[in-house]
């Protein structure tokens, strides 16, 4: 598997952003505009980078990475079930957001609802609901809520991940690592307690490694300018562990 480093957040680099070695970094030729519009840049470098590896690893300062993974995917003609842990749903559009934050609306993107912009610059394609498992999503806003509800996403819990997915087919797998507990995985933005445990994730996430159907794998990562961003640094490198260590 090759490592990819996209240490921005937001379209906004970060700084020491801790990736295991070797990887490769994106720096992208940023273009004058909002952040939509960088987003929408730096994830069209990523979807090219991706089509042209097999098995990519990608430690991202966001969640709207997914999207420049599924098209570069998309682009070497491999569509998977997307497997996305994350305290949050990511489902907001414009119509539901309270922050008007574009970080809460990924998974709502990749669905082909609300903002498009960033999936029209990596190109891709809008998923099928039913090509989705969202895990451990605990913290919905209103508005959110009812519209996971409403859609055809699956959900359910890390614990029952396995059963979740379907029984064939390319997985691809992304770990917001605010999933986890926090008291467990510091430096988070948006901490959400009431998580699973660290070596819950990590277990549910080598068994999805284990069915050899994995395509691909992410992380969302801590913010490194926080307290405990080291340790936050180690639970991710035990979470990718199996894709960073292959045997």
């Amino acid at each position: 598997m090759t490592t990819i480093a996209s240490p921005y957040f937001m379209g906004d680099r970060m700084h020491d952003f801790a990736v295991p070695m070797p990887h490769t970094t994106l720096v992208p030729d940023f273009p004058d505009g909002d952040a939509q519009h960088r987003m929408a840049s730096l994830y069209g470098y990523l979807a090219t980078l991706v089509a042209s590896i097999e098995e990519p690893v990608v430690y991202a300062g966001d969640c709207v990475s997914i999207i420049g993974v599924l098209a570069g995917l998309a682009g070497r003609g491999v569509h998977p079930t997307l497997v996305f842990f994350d305290a949050h749903g990511d489902f907001h559009t414009w119509d539901t957001t309270p922050s008007q934050f574009i970080g809460g609306m990924p998974l709502a993107m990749v669905t082909g609802r609300g903002e498009q912009t960033i999936m029209e610059g990596a190109g891709l394609t809008p998923l099928p609901d039913d090509r989705i498992v969202l895990v451990d999503a605990r913290d919905l806003d209103p508005g959110e809520d009812s519209a996971v509800d409403a859609s055809g996403i699956t959900l359910t819990s890390t614990e029952s991940v396995m059963d979740a997915i379907p029984s064939d087919g390319p997985l691809y797998v992304h770990v917001d690592l605010d999933v986890v507990d926090p008291s467990e995985m510091p430096a988070m933005n948006y901490p959400a307690p009431g998580g699973p445990s660290l070596a819950t994730v990590a277990e549910a996430v080598a068994a999805l490694a284990g069915t050899g159907r994995v395509v691909a794998f992410s992380l969302s990562s801590w913010n490194p300018a926080l307290p405990g961003a080291h340790l936050a640094a180690e639970g991710a490198a035990t979470i990718a562990a199996p894709f960073l260590n292959p045997r």
